[in-house]
Formats: structure tokens, sequence, C-alpha cells
């Protein structure tokens, strides 16, 4: 994938500006590990990418070297379907897609995707594998070691069934499957180097759980995929699997105005609207919607929050006075499928972006995990109060990278000054 400017950090979160009005293409990544019997030395891999280069036909995975491949399945996420697939060197992918950048010795899963990717759009992909790797997973005595470096911004490791963590080298969530397996869920928050991931569990002394004997009497099925959503039953929400992607484009701080631009994956059965309530303070104004697995525009209005009750549209507790961007989609979800949105606003808040004295202050709280901030053309970047990962755009601007990795807000607040006065 040829990559014009990176915006994410990650070197499978990247943005590539393409016009004046900064259209960005998203190449978001996801990988769920599910440790099988120790003996065996293999894990599950459920791998999301989206696949991001205009007009491609096909999307290429590498298989790690040292790692043994088996029993992989592709699905397209948009429409549920398992795609076709085959396995192919490095040197016949490069004859595929020439202006890729292959291990010639290497071998890839070649995945035949339903149709080129949209020029405006993506396509989303699901990759279901099994590795055997004695060196990234393997029994230590009366433990097991999973040991591997992790360039994907988001994962989780699923311990077999009937074990406890002894050790995590990262920061991580720990979550109860419904099946009573543990999952470890992180992300990195780097700037795009690889995450040395080390987890270290050991089996429970208590007997075999009903779970556990659930698990071996029925065997997952080598077509059957995950839930990326959270059961009722589950108090703790996965941080990592959280797919919102926010970018927010300052102008000139008197102007008190920001673009925003907002990636969000809507798999509800039956859903047919996405409401964006307009936060207390800010104006909207120029939006837009697309459908990022068609490239098509989809219908939007801007109503009150009494106009929806009127109306009778599906959102519940809204005010009459608040604003929402409502996106209408071309039919309803269906059953096992998926539409990622792309919604395009400009927001004018002066209580988030404004002029102090000569120093642009932005001043926003932000909940979603991935925030993007760039400052306008020609300023630059004088004080930053919480972490982030900083980069120079090609275009000259700044980009401010914001993990949020809790459950809850983050107040980003820096100030920016001009690299010359006028």
């Amino acid at each position: 994938m040829k990559l014009i400017a990176k915006l994410f950090l990650f070197a499978s979160c990247i943005f590539i500006p393409v016009d004046a009005r900064s259209q960005y293409v998203s190449a978001d990544t996801y990988t769920r590990y599910e440790l099988l019997a120790p003996e065996t030395n293999s894990f599950r891999i459920f791998y999301e990418v989206t696949e991001t280069s205009p007009g491609a036909r096909y999307h290429f995975n590498i298989i790690r070297p040292g790692s043994e491949a088996s029993d992989e399945s592709v699905y397209d996420l948009a429409t549920g379907k398992q795609l076709k697939f085959e396995v192919v060197t490095g040197a016949q992918a490069k004859t595929d897609s020439p202006g890729g950048n292959f291990n010639p010795t290497a071998q890839y899963i070649k995945v035949h995707l339903a149709h080129p990717v949209p020029t405006r759009g993506e396509y989303r992909l699901r990759i279901d594998k099994t590795y055997k790797d004695k060196q990234s997973y393997y029994a230590d005595g009366d433990r097991i070691v999973f040991k591997r470096g992790l360039g994907i911004p988001r994962n989780s490791v699923v311990l077999p069934i009937g074990y406890e963590i002894v050790s995590s080298s990262v920061g991580t969530q720990v979550i109860p499957e419904q099946d009573g397996r543990l999952k470890l869920a992180f992300v990195n928050p780097g700037s795009g180097g690889q995450l040395e991931v080390e987890v270290v569990a050991r089996r429970l002394p208590a007997s075999m759980t009903r779970a556990e004997k659930k698990v071996e009497e029925k065997p997952a099925s080598s077509t059957s995929v995950p839930s990326t959503t959270t059961t009722k039953s589950m108090a703790i929400i996965e941080r990592a699997n959280q797919d919102r992607e926010i970018l927010y484009e300052l102008s000139e701080p008197a102007s008190h105005a920001f673009r925003i631009t907002h990636d969000y994956t809507e798999r509800r059965d039956g859903v047919k609207h996405y409401f964006n309530v307009v936060r207390a303070g800010s104006r909207v104004s120029d939006p837009e919607s697309i459908d990022l697995d068609s490239g098509e525009n989809l219908k939007w209005e801007t109503l009150s929050g009494k106009q929806i009750k009127e109306r009778k549209l599906p959102l519940d507790d809204i005010k009459d006075d608040s604003e929402a961007v409502v996106t209408f989609f071309t039919q309803p979800v269906a059953k096992g499928t998926s539409v990622r949105l792309r919604l395009k606003e400009t927001y004018t808040d002066p209580k988030s972006c404004y002029l102090d004295g000569e120093e642009l202050i932005w001043d926003r709280t932000f909940g979603r995990l991935r925030n993007t901030v760039v400052l306008p053309p020609g300023w630059y970047l004088a004080a930053l109060e919480s972490p982030a990962t900083i980069q120079t755009l090609a275009d000259g601007r700044v980009s401010v990278y914001v993990i949020n990795n809790r459950n809850d807000d983050v107040r980003v607040y820096l100030r920016a000054r001009r690299r010359t006065t006028r």
C-alpha cells in the first residue's frame, strides 16, 4: 500500500490526505490470539484489517516467518460472507501488486476481494488462521508463556480455559469470557514500533470446570468468528476493540472552528440510522456522511431533539433543544453484516478552540480510544498536558495523537504558537 503521509502513527492505523479538504483513509487493525493447549504450541488468530488502496482487488497478509499456518479462512466484514484466498510467495504477490513491498521468500495469504476497493472507501476483512510457533507460545514447567512482538496497535490474548494470569509485561484489561476463559486486552500507545508482549499463566489447581468440559466437548468451528460486541452480562467493556476513530483539524483559532472526521462501525441488527449528537456548547455545519464500504454518500439531516421526537426516530434521552446530525442508511443492517461510516462535520466551539493572547488554546475532553488533533498550517506546539504521540505531517501541520486507554474521559489541553509573526 503506497502511503503519502502518516497521520496516525501506528503502521496499521494511517490516514492519507488526498485533496484540499484533507480527505483521509483509515487502515485499522485488531488481533485476537486464542491460546490452545500448551503442548500444541499453537494459537488461533482472528485478524481484522482494512484494505485501503483504491482499486485494489487483493489483500495480502504475510505469514510470519517461524510460524506454521493452518486452518485459514477469510470473511468480508461488511457482508459476513467468506472470501476466496490462496497462499503465494512474495514474488508472486509482487506480480499481482507491483507497488507493494513484499519479501520475495516469504509466504502471503492472498485474499480475492469481492469487488475493488472504492475510491472513497475501504474493504474490511477478518482473517481466521491458526499458527504453530514454539518460539512464541510454549510451556515452561507448570506455566505457559506467550512471548511475541506485536506491531498491531490493538490486541487481545485469550488464555486456555482453567488458567490464571501470573504476569503481563504490558498494561492490560482482564476480561472474563462467557465460557470462563480470561482475555487480556491492550493497546500499543507508542509511535508505531513493536510492543514486546510477554504473558505468563498457570493452570488453576481446581478441578475441571463445567465450562471447560463444554469447550472440550464442542470445539470451535473453523468457520466461527468471535463476537466483537460486549455481552450484556459483562461489566467490563474491552477498550482495545473499540473501533471509533476521531480526527480534529483545527482552523485559525479566531474562528473557533475545527473539522471533525469520525469513523464508526454499526453492527446492530436492524439499525437504519446513526445519530451524532452535538456536544453542548458546539454548533455544527457542513455535514457529510459516507458509507466507507461502498464509498457512496448517505443522506443526512441536522435535527433538533424536538424534531427527532416528533418524527419518532429511535433516539432516546435527548433534550428538545439539543442538536444531532442524523445519517440514514440505504437499508437496515442485516444480521451478520456491518456498515462502516465516515462522518465529517465542522464544529464551532469558543470554549474548546480559542486565542489567548498570541497563543492558540485547545481544551476538550475525549471519551474515545483514538483521537488526533491537527494544528492549523503555520502553528507549532508550545505546550501539551496529556501525553501523546507527535508528528509533523508532509504538509507541515503538526499532528497530536492521543490514546485514551481508560473507559472514561481524558482532558486534552494544548497551546500552540505561530511559527512567524504577521
